[in-house]
């Protein structure tokens, strides 16, 4: 987002850069573009043939030196990296003086706040970076702790950087910076050694991730194992008792019924008890039919008291 952001907004000058071919022409759009907001990004510009024809132009070869700043470098590079330059920074109200042989141009302010803000990008994106508060004011080249935090507020508010203050600490904690720097010559090879230290970092973490798993699975099928063994031996358990509790049942006795009331009699191979349907009536039923009436053979009346009396008149005729 930031990047595409950043490359729409430098369509325009490169538009511009086909027709500019005199050399005045080329500076001055290198002073708007450098000086336009939202413009971060140089190194389209930087190639372009009008403008790399500053090279061979004496009295305007400096401007050229300033883009190649703005593209890859930083306010330290602008104040001091060139020593037969010997470069230093100019706030201009109206137009910069005329760029002598020995300094850059000097900036004006829209220049020297949006070199400032690409100034920290570059030290926020360092590996160990120095972010306390008289660290980036001597690099940014400001001079109060307040001039500083209104450059980071802007940097936050411009999508550069996320970023919080802390005064107290007088420390900047940086958590995310927009890649919008050129790449400057030469740093091809030292970004390919650092992603190849990423992907070895990266190989070495993924191959301890796949023995962690590995050990996971290994504990996982250990676990399930004796999971089944045990559901084995349980159900081994369980079948020895069903057929034991079969095989000492089957002796029982015969259930046998009479057919009347619910009467039911159990042979003796069962346990012995009998269930008579109706209270103790068995024992009457068996008198009842015992009973002789007159010992002719007919099976005497359901009454107790009928076959009482038939006993006793045959025990008298038998006398």
């Amino acid at each position: 987002m930031e990047q595409t952001r950043a490359l729409n907004a430098l369509a325009p000058f490169l538009a511009l850069a086909k027709s500019a071919t005199s050399p005045r022409a080329a500076v001055d759009l290198i002073t708007q573009a450098t000086s336009a907001p939202n413009t971060y990004v140089f190194a389209e510009l930087l190639h372009q043939s009008n403008i790399q024809a500053l090279a061979n132009d004496e009295q305007h070869a400096f401007h050229l030196e300033l883009l190649k700043v703005f593209a890859y470098g930083t306010c330290e590079s602008y104040n001091g990296s060139s020593p037969t330059l010997q470069p230093h920074i100019v706030i201009a109200n109206t137009h910069p003086p005329p760029a002598s042989t020995s300094t850059l141009p000097p900036l004006f302010p829209a220049q020297k706040t949006k070199l400032r803000l690409l100034s920290l990008l570059s030290i926020a994106a360092q590996k160990h970076p120095n972010l306390t508060y008289p660290s980036l004011c001597a690099r940014l080249s400001l001079d109060s702790a307040i001039d500083l935090e209104h450059l980071v507020t802007q940097a936050i508010y411009n999508d550069l950087l996320s970023a919080t203050l802390n005064p107290a600490s007088q420390t900047v904690v940086i958590t995310s910076v927009a890649p919008l720097r050129d790449l400057a010559p030469g740093s091809v090879g030292d970004m390919i050694a650092e992603l190849g230290a990423w992907s070895g970092r990266c190989e070495a973490v993924l191959g301890e991730l796949e023995a962690e798993v590995a050990k996971v699975k290994a504990e996982a099928r250990r676990r399930n194992m004796g999971e089944a063994r045990t559901e084995r031996q349980v159900s081994g358990v369980n079948e020895e008792g069903g057929a034991g509790k079969g095989a000492s049942g089957g002796g029982g006795g015969n259930v046998l019924g009479d057919g009347r009331g619910g009467r039911m009699l159990r042979g003796s191979g069962g346990g012995g008890g009998r269930k008579l349907g109706e209270g103790d009536e068995e024992e009457e039923d068996e008198g009842d039919a015992m009973d002789l009436d007159g010992g002719n053979g007919v099976v005497g009346g359901r009454k107790r008291s009928g076959g009482l009396m038939g006993k006793l008149g045959g025990g008298r005729t038998g006398r």
